[in-house]
């Protein structure tokens, strides 16, 4: 693995960070770098944004639409919208089922779906987490049963991320009940307009609307929106949770956090602390650690192999990391963090209420409890550290 940049590699960074200077909206960078709510109209803008430059899918082959880039490139992409402090690209559709579709699709499956997933036409949700199947996920009960044309599905799923923003779900659903349990699951996509799916929302513990319950009540399905075949579910359930664990480690977005951080801790005079200091310090070479795994893992992929046990291993590091750093800028901003307010979290200070603190340290303390899900999501650390267990030393 060649980790040194060429002068195109750094040619193509400049590229990158002149387009994002003169595009990207003012409205959504101040929302970013306050820490504030994004609605769905923020992530949209910015993903069309991206879209029409030809840069939204960096790791597709260019045959679907994709940029078709080098590891190299696609890491600097990611480094330098974290720096310019982007709204995250939803991932569900783009990094997450659209590998699914090329790898398991049929080609009407690709040509239906992926030139929507590109352009932000279709929000996409995953319908894995159930009552009672969450880390268990083969104990799902969700059931489809064929009927003519298609199927009729019936359950619930849990946790479902920006469900209330979505008009399409994939998710997994049990074809049939015997042999081992992970057999009789399958891979549908399904029309969140359709009739008998309702949305719950749920409201997590910073006060925002991002989960959700979905109802599914005696819902078709027609035959076309089954991927794979039947019992293929969770094969595909397993490829595409390597992608979305590899995913959650989020490298580039933990570098700029450390960077806020460091900033913040100059500002208030904490680089003096030898006890800071040091936790920012580990702090550091953890992530410089987390880092190169990283690499590694993205230039594997790019030769062609499948995420394996190191997306566990990304996952719980990344996640461990990412909490971390909102303890130490809680620790680095003090009584100033405590305060919460849901309305200065999705507007910001405004009017005549004076703000308490600097402007940044309004999300501090519901970003902090936010990020403790990330440990659980995406399958939790302990499965994961079973998963790492099980692939290094065969227990």
């Amino acid at each position: 693995m060649d980790l040194d940049f060429s002068p195109e590699d750094e040619a193509f960074r400049a590229q990158v960070r002149e387009f994002l200077a003169g595009h990207y909206p003012a409205d959504i960078r101040r929302k970013v770098e306050l820490g504030l709510a994004l609605e769905k109209d923020d992530y949209v803008r910015f993903q069309r944004l991206l879209y029409l430059k030809g840069w939204i899918a960096p790791s597709w082959p260019v045959e679907h639409g994709g940029c078709g880039w080098s590891a190299t490139r696609r890491y600097i992409f990611e480094d330098e919208l974290a720096a310019a402090d982007t709204p995250r690209i939803m991932p569900f559709g783009l990094k997450m089922l659209a590998p699914v579709l090329m790898a398991f699709g049929s080609p009407a499956q690709q040509q239906r779906f992926l030139p929507r997933i590109l352009s932000s036409e279709d929000w996409w949700c995953q319908g894995y987490s159930e009552p009672g199947a969450g880390s268990d996920l083969a104990s799902l009960r969700t059931r489809a049963e064929p009927v003519d044309g298609g199927y009729r599905v019936n359950g619930t799923k849990m946790w479902t991320t920006y469900a209330h923003y979505a008009n399409w779900m994939f998710a997994l659903v049990r074809t049939a009940s015997t042999g081992k349990k992970q057999e009789g699951i399958s891979f549908l996509l399904i029309d969140m307009h359709s009739k008998g799916v309702s949305v719950r929302p749920i409201i997590t513990i910073d006060g925002l609307h991002v989960v959700n319950q979905v109802f599914l009540e005696d819902v078709f399905v027609p035959a076309d929106c089954l991927v794979g075949g039947e019992g293929q579910g969770w094969t595909i359930a397993k490829f595409l949770l390597g992608h979305e664990r590899s995913n959650i480690a989020g490298v580039a977005r933990s570098k700029q956090q450390l960077r806020r951080l460091k900033r913040i801790a100059a500002e208030r005079r904490l680089l003096v602390d030898p006890r800071f200091a040091d936790q920012l310090a580990r702090l550091e070479i953890d992530l410089l650690a987390l880092e190169y795994t990283d690499l590694r893992a993205l230039w594997e992929e790019a030769a062609g192999h499948a995420p394996g046990p190191q997306a566990s291993l990304l996952k719980v590091r990344g996640t461990q990391i990412q909490q971390a750093i909102t303890e130490l800028l809680m620790q680095a901003v003090g009584p100033y963090a405590l305060p919460y307010d849901v309305a200065v979290l999705k507007h910001g200070w405004g009017g005549d209420e004076p703000p308490i603190g600097p402007d940044y340290a309004a999300p501090l303390a519901a970003s902090y409890f936010d990020a403790r899900k990330t440990s659980i999501y995406g399958g939790s650390n302990e499965i994961q550290k079973n998963i790492i267990a099980k692939a290094v030393f065969g227990l």
